[in-house]
């Protein structure tokens, strides 16, 4: 009977140990906290049962060890969802430093091209005064109408300011970014839905 026991109680702790290797693989780096805390956990708690049950010690130690295990995975839980939400926290952070950085770049482009627009403007020679065109049938195109003919034109907003996701034109920030209640909000770039 004593042997079937030790055999048992030497089953259960092989299982506690080996059982977070049943998990998904990833890029594993040691024991994860939940591993270290079910061992820690079970090795105490077989050591306290042994001892505080004085007429069996080895089921006092078998129901101590999985007491402890249960007990310590629980608090190797904890430790990494807190670990996983620090971790999210600095990535959004890193993504919300990475977007203002871009913002402050697109503004100091705006500001540069303003200038070179109004340093252009300065440094051109007023038109010679046109002839008087002679009348046609056609109607004359609004201000509206030039403007949106004009492809550089569509670039600026009213104020003549650019429009910040102009100037950067091949990929489409996503504005969403870092917003976990919106969809692909671990992209920084918009997707295209087809």
């Amino acid at each position: 009977m004593k042997k079937v026991t030790y055999m048992l109680s030497l089953a259960l702790m092989v299982s506690v140990v080996a059982g977070g290797s049943a998990e998904a693989q990833e890029q594993r780096k040691g024991w994860s906290p939940q591993a270290k805390g079910a061992v820690i956990g079970a090795g105490t708690g077989a050591a306290a049962g042994a001892i505080i049950h004085k007429r069996n010690r080895v089921v006092g130690g078998v129901v101590g060890g999985v007491a402890g295990g249960a007990v310590g995975y629980g608090i190797g839980k904890h430790i990494d969802n807190k670990n996983k939400q620090r971790e999210e926290e600095a990535r959004i952070a890193a993504a919300e430093r990475a977007a203002a950085e871009r913002a402050a770049a697109n503004r100091a482009a705006a500001n540069r091209e303003a200038a070179s627009r109004a340093t252009v403007a300065k440094n051109t020679p007023a038109p010679a005064k046109a002839k008087p065109a002679r009348q046609s049938s056609l109607v004359a195109a609004t201000a509206a109408e030039e403007n949106a003919a004009n492809s550089v034109a569509m670039m600026y907003n009213t104020t003549g300011e650019p429009i910040p996701h102009m100037v950067s034109a091949a990929y489409l920030p996503n504005l969403d970014y870092g917003d976990r209640t919106k969809p692909y909000h671990t992209s920084e770039y918009r997707r295209k839905s087809w």
